[in-house]
């Protein structure tokens, strides 16, 4: 059972067969519910899937998840996530949605419909009736015995569904011809052998164009999932690595047996099969279907990659670091298909009128056939009339509305490096008119380089910074980086620190292992730690100088009683090219910009007054952005703002969870991806305003599905009541209907970013 399992011992993925409409949606969630241990189930219409997540106590299993739901009259499997087979196999042309069934059932329907072509030119010919009925017999019971199946289902289970109000709708029509052709001795002109025929032409087409649409929504996951190379070039591992090496000595392996260390080749044009570091080997990489670059970049020695993406001129040999679900294409799948699979807010609506949209139908359907009868004293046009209202009210548009547009725009903002992980951030990015930006990393290059080191006592320079180095060893922050990087430049040992510890939001600390402070309490941190100290104001005369420069400032601590300044570090990171341009658009799109620092107030002014910003905070705790956040939503107790934050590290988190719509660089930390809605695969701030601009649009196409989803069914029923609608007509705006929905929402393709 446990190779069976996700990621999360307790989540599966079912790709669910036989769903048509809403209201099989609805019924497909109303049998999970009552399974005794699920925690959660979500179905969606347009991927054709359910995802389950059971309680960790619960006693059921998978294999009884899936009886249930075939039980209630659906196909049901685990789906193949994520592995050896990521494509689904092309359809059958007899498929029960294939063009088969759909060119068949017009070819026998083709001469019952004709005469009514032929009529406006004065010939009046029809088929006999007996080769009407011939005609119409196959198109009834053979081609459409699916809707007499999953109808039947339905109606055991005591729901309805669309295929139930096809049966009923068609049934109707034939079993009226049938009885007149039987009973009536000139009856030839009077059957509706046609319309019963036509309907079901039409509710198949509709099908086949439906299944269509929906592949192309899901493009976005196919292009994806075939990055996946199937084999990988595993080196022999006793092989030296080196410039010199033969590299012949290699395993052609499958992909999910390779291992993290591994050491891979990738020969020129060749998918690069793993996440890792570039051991030897220069070249430039396309990783454009992942990050939406669209340059390809220049790779060498240390290098990371990013198994998927394509390499260019040059052989590499990489160690493998993350391999199958660990991979950043794993996890992009993952976002990716989690979007497209949850339900937007706006969906809890659709789904309380589909629950008692189909029952509605069939009451309105009799109500009409009784008045009808009543009125006219015709029982052919009273059944006529039923049948247009059961088959112009097919809820199949109503279902598709909302997870249509959501694929379509999730999976084309993926294609430019924006990852839509909640679809509740779509109903949100239309309102704001709030951007928070973290500075360090998400306006700046996050890649700060030391300035200067002013000593507050009389000591070297160089083992001052060999103290401080020593401090930051193993450590990923920027600053830390920065003073490797001096230390190495200039040939100075770091001194070992035991006993680390970071600090959030105020630095780390640490006890030197030799040199002057050996055994003693170290912390270096920021001078805005530092503003109830009691030397804070000599501090801030050294520095400030550096401050009003827009620096960064750390200062070297002694921690013990009294704790004492031992020097000041200045840091320098340059903004990103795109900063300026980011801030432009979001003003375009008439949203205030903010900017949330941990530097003092006026090095954080001068870096917004140089791009635009509207607001800065400076000098705050990470812990207080959170605070920031909130704050900027409700200001001074009145107007409801809505706000989005964008950060890179791990203390963003809290603001990114505390805005409305978070944004995280995927060039920071993974906690900051996962605490965000909208993960950016490049660290450049301009997708920012994409990022808005293609959730505004994918809300607008929902509204709009939603909008002529309701339109076709609320003005479709009284014209088909009062006989305006013939069944052949009602099947075709039916069929109609889906189709537009579909490719309305097929439009975001044609998307592009426009401001990076």
């Amino acid at each position: 059972m446990n190779s069976q399992k996700a990621i999360n011992s307790n989540f599966y993925t079912l790709d669910i067969g036989g769903m048509t409409c809403a209201s099989c949606v609805s019924r497909v969630e109303k049998a999970l519910g009552k399974i005794p241990g699920l925690e959660a189930a979500t179905v969606n219409l347009a991927t054709e899937q359910a995802r389950i997540r059971l309680k960790g106590d619960s006693s059921a299993t998978i294999a009884e998840v899936i009886a249930v739901v075939k039980k209630t009259g659906y196909e049901a499997k685990l789906s193949n996530s994520k592995g050896s087979n990521p494509e689904k196999p092309p359809k059958s042309f007899w498929a029960a949605d294939g063009l088969g069934r759909v060119l068949l059932s017009f070819t026998l329907s083709t001469p019952l419909f004709l005469p009514m072509f032929l009529m406006p030119f004065g010939i009046h010919w029809s088929l006999s009736p007996v080769w009407q009925l011939v005609l119409a017999t196959p198109v009834q019971f053979i081609l459409g015995w699916r809707f007499y199946k999953a109808g039947f289902k339905s109606l055991m289970a005591g729901v309805g569904n669309m295929d139930l109000l096809v049966a009923l709708g068609t049934s109707s029509a034939y079993g009226l011809s049938l009885y007149l052709m039987l009973h009536k001795d000139d009856a030839q002109h009077d059957l509706y052998f046609e319309g019963a025929a036509v309907i079901i032409c039409m509710v198949l087409l509709g099908k086949w164009l439906e299944a269509r649409a929906k592949r192309q929504t899901s493009e976005a996951i196919r292009a994806l999932q075939t990055l996946w190379p199937e084999h990988a070039k595993v080196l022999d591992p006793s092989l030296q690595i080196n410039p010199h090496s033969v590299l012949d000595q290699y395993r052609d392996l499958p992909l999910d047996q390779v291992l993290p260390r591994d050491h891979v080749l990738v020969l020129p044009g060749e998918r690069i099969p793993v996440d890792g570091i570039i051991l030897m080997g220069n070249s430039h990489v396309d990783e454009s279907l992942l990050t939406g670059e669209s340059q390809p970049l220049k790779k060498e020695a240390y290098s990371q990659v990013i198994g998927g993406s394509l390499n260019g001129e040059g052989a590499l040999v990489i160690e493998a670091q993350a391999v199958g679900v660990e991979s950043v294409l794993s996890k992009i799948i993952t976002l990716v298909e989690e979007a497209q699979t949850q339900k937007a807010p706006i969906q809890k609506l659709v789904d309380q009128v589909s629950a008692i949209f189909v029952p509605t139908v069939i009451f309105i359907a009799f109500l009409t056939g009784m008045a009808n009868w009543f009125y006219l004293d015709s029982v052919s046009i009273a059944i006529l009339r039923a049948v247009s209202v059961l088959v112009i009210a097919c809820p199949c548009a109503l279902g598709l509305a909302t997870p249509a547009a959501i694929m379509a725009g999730t999976g084309v903002a993926a294609r430019f490096g924006i990852l839509i992980k909640d679809p509740q951030v779509l109903e949100q990015a239309h309102r704001l008119d709030v951007v928070a930006f973290d500075k360090t990393g998400t306006l700046t290059i996050g890649r700060p380089r030391l300035l200067a080191l002013i000593p507050l006592l009389p000591l070297p320079e160089s083992e001052i910074l060999a103290t401080a180095t020593g401090l930051q060893l193993g450590s990923e922050h920027p600053l830390a980086k920065a003073l490797l990087d001096a230390a190495k430049e200039q040939s100075i040992t770091p001194i070992a620190s035991a006993q680390s510890k970071a600090l959030p939001g105020i630095g780390i600390e640490g006890t030197p292992s030799s040199g002057t402070w050996n055994g003693q309490r170290l912390c270096l941190q920021s001078i805005a730690s530092l503003h109830q100290h009691p030397e804070y104001q000599s501090i801030l005369t050294y520095a400030q100088s550096h401050l009003d420069a827009g620096q960064t400032i750390s200062v070297l601590m002694n921690t013990a009683a009294p704790s004492s300044p031992i020097a000041i570090i200045t840091f320098g990171d340059g903004l990103k090219p795109n900063a300026m341009a980011a801030i432009t658009a979001l003003h375009k799109l008439h949203i205030r910009t903010v900017m949330l620092s941990g530097d003092n107030t006026v090095a954080a002014m001068r870096v917004a007054q140089s791009i635009g910003i509207d607001e800065v905070f400076g000098q705050i705790m990470p812990s207080n952005k959170a605070e920031i956040v909130r704050r900027l939503q409700i200001r001074d107790g009145k107007k409801r703002h809505w706000v989005a934050m964008v950060g890179d590290g791990v203390n963003d988190a809290p603001a990114l969870a505390s805005a409305d719509v978070g944004m995280a660089m995927s060039t920071g930390t993974d906690v900051a991806m996962q605490a965000a809605g909208i993960t950016l695969m490049r660290g450049d701030p301009s997708l920012v305003a994409d990022a808005i601009d293609i959730s505004k649009r994918t809300w607008n196409k929902i509204r709009q599905n939603l909008f002529w989803a309701f339109i076709f069914n609320t003005t479709g029923i009284p014209l088909a009541a009062l006989g305006y609608l013939s069944p052949m007509l009602a099947g075709s705006a039916m069929a109609l209907s889906s189709f537009c929905v579909l490719s309305n929402a097929l439009l975001l393709k044609r998307w592009r970013p426009s401001h990076s």
